[in-house]
């Protein structure tokens, strides 16, 4: 059985007695040194060796010591805390997956280091401002992460006026006022379409987010430009606003056009998945009626996401998807953002984690 030092035994016997968790004053006896190196240890400040704060993070541990957050707050000036506030309807997150998957893979990594992460979303860009202004008031929140970059994008330059650190995930900020780092998808719709022109597809539908995105009108610009340098033939771009039902009504009438797309690309699964729900009623129908057109699902149109999954996988048929890794994307953004409340120097955009394009059914089943 291993022994255990006195000072440990009497830090935990004190803290028992007096009924509460173990603090800075028992590690200090633990240790035998004052309680004020312990405080500088324990926060990381200059003042004590690499060694003490070695030895005090381990008794810290070892005590089963947990930081009182609130007095971190009043000590140091600082919450602990991390704001998301994305503008998105309140209930987007039940199918949204890869803004979940984001949010965790962000909340691992500033956990590591005791920050929590506030999550408050927005109806309208107002109300987000409205609630970094507010944050900033009351100092509520530390720093902020930042998603969906627009248009002349009004929040870098509040979120400096207010004095908040921030990073944005996606961009990069054209003024370079915030940091950022987005997932190389430069070239990711070339990668699509040359995958669909491969396969004979010459009429091509893409229907997108919202045409205030700055990375929804950077893949219109990229489908534009690709294919006018095959030279394809007829071709689509639709806003949805991210509305599944938009979404099934667009499909529905490009499929009643006399030259109909042969495929369709999807800002992200869910509107995938909602089109090819009405697309298999669709040509069911038309394959009992003896419609003169091979039978389903031989007769369904290409279909491609720029999401994936477990609603691209579970999908019959199966949906070709750009997939990206969203945990570790929302770790290295909250890793990035670690380093500016660190007061390192953070400037300008970095490209990580290029994306794969998973070839499932919706694009290969061949005709019979």
């Amino acid at each position: 059985m291993s022994k255990r030092s006195g000072g440990a035994q009497q830090a935990e016997s004190a803290a028992a007695k007096r009924g509460s968790r173990v603090g800075l004053k028992d590690i200090a006896a633990e240790l035998g040194i004052s309680q004020s190196a312990v405080s500088l240890a324990i926060n990381d400040k200059p003042g004590v060796s690499e060694e003490t704060k070695r030895n005090v993070k381990e008794a810290a541990i070892r005590l089963g010591w947990v930081p009182t957050y609130a007095a971190q707050a009043l000590g140091s000036s600082k919450t602990m805390t991390v704001g998301f506030a994305p503008m998105r309807p309140r209930n987007d997150f039940q199918d949204e997956s890869f803004m979940l998957h984001f949010m965790a893979g962000a909340q691992t990594s500033l956990s590591r280091k005791g920050y929590g992460l506030l999550y408050r979303p927005c109806l309208s860009l107002e109300e987000e401002t409205r609630i970094y202004r507010d944050w900033a008031r009351g100092k509520r929140v530390d720093a902020v992460i930042l998603v969906d970059l627009r248009t002349e994008d009004p929040r870098p330059a509040l979120l400096r006026e207010l004095g908040l650190p921030a990073v944005l995930a996606g961009g990069p900020d054209p003024d370079n006022i915030v940091p950022s780092l987005s997932i190389d998808d430069s070239r990711v719709m070339e990668m699509v379409l040359t995958h669909l022109n491969l396969l004979g597809h010459s009429r091509i539908a893409y229907l997108s987010g919202d045409a205030s995105l700055d990375y929804c009108l950077s893949r219109a610009k990229a489908f534009e430009e690709f294919t006018a340098r095959r030279g394809l033939g007829l071709l689509w771009i639709e806003y949805t606003g991210f509305d599944p039902n938009q979404a099934v009504e667009i499909t529905q009438r490009l499929l009643g056009e006399e030259e109909p797309p042969t495929a369709f690309i999807f800002e992200n699964e869910t509107l995938a998945a909602a089109s090819i729900r009405m697309i298999t009623e669709i040509k069911v129908r038309q394959s009992a009626a003896g419609a003169p057109s091979r039978s389903y699902p031989y007769n369904m149109p290409a279909t491609v996401s720029f999401e994936d999954s477990f609603i691209c996988e579970k999908s019959y048929p199966s949906i070709t998807a750009v997939h990206r890794d969203a945990g570790e994307y929302g770790a290295k953004v909250a890793n990035l953002l670690l380093k500016v409340l660190r007061g390192e120097q953070v400037s300008g955009n970095r490209r990580i984690l290029p994306p794969q394009l998973i070839v499932r059914e919706s694009t290969r089943i061949a005709s019979p």
